[in-house]
């Protein structure tokens, strides 16, 4: 407290910049890792808040700016004293430091790039704990001043450091204010600017239209680069949101495709550390979701110059990637439904529209059954661990492994049972209304799936609710009489009665449109049938 409160004293009293700076400079090394703050001490901070923007105001030297800035950006941490920071004349001094001034006849690149980075932490601090910071963004057009500087960034000149927070704070107000996103993707050519970014960012050379040249997997990405790629996949995930939802034209679709094109070859490179690459993989899965689905035939492209996987004349380097992650994530077995569901719904959709992609990914996750002798849920394949995930707790997860599998099955409900057996796959079929059998809705080519002599010879003898070949069991009601089978039977329909008055079970039934219905309607239907039957006699 009493170095905040001495701080403060000095910023007010107007002492001599080196005297400022150096009581400054105490207060950042004190609290540069300090994230919470003692609510005591709360005035005092307001107070050196607004002592250091009044010091900003003045002519400093950049290093004085630098220190200034740095203690505002710590303070900016704490949402209880950003008062002084979210009005417009405080917005606009931030603004101004970092260069983003939409105006361009007054808008001046600061000549230390200290300053303009410590601006823009600042900024994307205020913005991200403020809603009235995110208005006065808007008010102030900083989107258009950050898309202006984008189009700088092939410039070896501007740090590094400029660049980066710059798509950190692109990505917040995209985030966190839907008009600014709208804004971006409609009258600004964000998809355009970004995928500009990322291109220049992955020294991406092409060899003829949509397809990148090299084979750039032996020379992993620096950390820099990887975090800079990050940030750019961030934003254009916000950008393209819902893009996959409506209707594109021809230029569009261009952009969609270029884009693919890199996302696959990002898909195909790797990082300093397989934590770095799998962080990577995982942004570009997430922005694979918001592609349009025709665009991602380009993932299994014949033209891939460093694919090395051939499948039908087809590289699915990328897809291979993309399998290997969905079973890192499940393996992991951490927070599936945000970190598995992303790469099951690219898998699924891309199953759904491309052939071949669905016949190699079939070919790895469901293969020929040759050995029924276990649950299709135990054992360690790609298929018994996804078999697994069908009646996972979380239903996301549930709802998205099932519909992988039953799209692989091209929606066929007899090959989703011998796949996964009924009691696995009820779940997705009452969703479809589908338990009486049948398809899905899907569209797909007329092959027919091919039984090994191993499974035909087995087939017969397979529970269709575990779907496994089961020991012979004895039966619980050898040796009795007809009166104690009676008796078994009478208790187990009071067990049934009683929970069914309790509401701790509802019956339920198959109805004749493959759907679950209430049994008493059952009951009902028959009545009415028998009163029908009385009247007409």
């Amino acid at each position: 407290m009493e170095r905040e409160a001495a701080a403060a004293e000095e910023a007010e009293q107007g002492g001599g910049e080196a005297d400022l700076e150096r009581r400054l400079r105490a207060f950042n090394r004190q609290n540069s890792q300090t994230f919470k703050f003692d609510l005591k001490e709360q005035e005092e901070r307001k107070k050196l808040c607004d002592e250091v923007l009044k010091e900003l105001q003045k002519e400093l030297v950049p290093s004085c700016q630098v220190t200034c800035l740095e203690t505002i950006r710590i303070l900016s941490r704490d949402k209880t004293v950003l008062a002084p920071l979210t009005t417009k004349l405080g917005m606009l001094l931030l603004i101004k430091l970092a260069g983003l001034e939409h105006t361009q006849s007054s808008r001046k690149e600061t000549s230390h790039f200290g300053v303009t980075v410590e601006a823009l932490k600042c900024l994307c601090n205020v913005v991200f704990n403020s809603e009235m910071a995110q208005l006065l963004s808007m008010d102030f057009k900083v989107a258009i001043g950050i898309c202006e500087r984008l189009k700088m960034h092939r410039d070896k000149n501007l740090a590094h450091e400029v660049k980066f927070f710059d798509l950190r704070l692109l990505f917040l107000l995209s985030a966190l204010r839907m008009d600014i996103r709208t804004r971006l993707k409609d009258d600004l050519q964000g998809l355009q600017l970004l995928t500009d970014v990322l291109e220049n960012k992955l020294d991406i050379q092409w060899s003829e239209k949509y397809v990148v040249a090299g084979n750039l997997r032996s020379h992993p990405l620096s950390d820099v680069q990887t975090d800079f790629a990050i940030e750019a996949l961030k934003v254009l995930f916000n950008v393209t949101y819902d893009c996959s939802q409506k209707q594109i034209d021809e230029d569009l679709v261009h952009r969609y495709r270029y884009l693919t094109a890199i996302l696959c070859h990002s898909l195909l490179l790797n990082t300093q550390s397989e934590n770095k690459t799998e962080e990577f993989h995982s942004h570009t899965i997430n922005l694979l979701n918001n592609i349009p689905v025709s665009s991602l035939d380009l993932l299994f492209s014949p033209s891939i110059e460093c694919g090395t996987i051939d499948y039908n004349g087809k590289k699915m380097d990328a897809v291979e990637v993309l399998l290997a992650f969905m079973e890192k994530r499940i393996d992991r077995g951490i927070n599936l439904k945000e970190g598995l569901t992303p790469v099951l719904s690219v898998l699924t959709e891309c199953s759904r529209i491309h052939k071949d992609m669905r016949k190699y990914i079939r070919s790895r996750v469901l293969p020929p059954l040759k050995d029924v002798t276990n649950r299709p849920e135990v054992g360690t394949t790609l298929r018994n661990k996804l078999v697994r995930l069908m009646t996972h707790i979380d239903t996301g997860v549930k709802h998205t492994a099932a519909e992988f599998l039953f799209v692989l099955c091209k929606e066929s409900v007899d090959c989703l049972l011998k796949y996964a057996g009924y009691g696995n796959a009820a779940g997705l079929l009452a969703a479809h209304g589908l338990l009486a059998g049948g398809r899905g809705n899907g569209v797909y080519s007329d092959d027919e799936d091919t039984d090994t002599e191993e499974y035909k010879c087995v087939k017969s003898f397979i529970n269709p609710i575990t779907g496994h070949i089961e020991d012979p069991k004895p039966n619980p009601m050898d040796g009795m009489t007809d009166e104690q089978k009676e008796y078994e039977a009478m208790k187990l329909v009071n067990m049934f009665d009683k929970l069914s008055r309790e509401q701790i079970i509802k019956p339920m039934r198959v109805k004749a449109d493959g759907t679950m219905g209430p049994l008493e309607e059952a009951a009902n239907e028959c009545i009415s049938d028998r009163d029908s039957s009385s009247d007409s006699d």
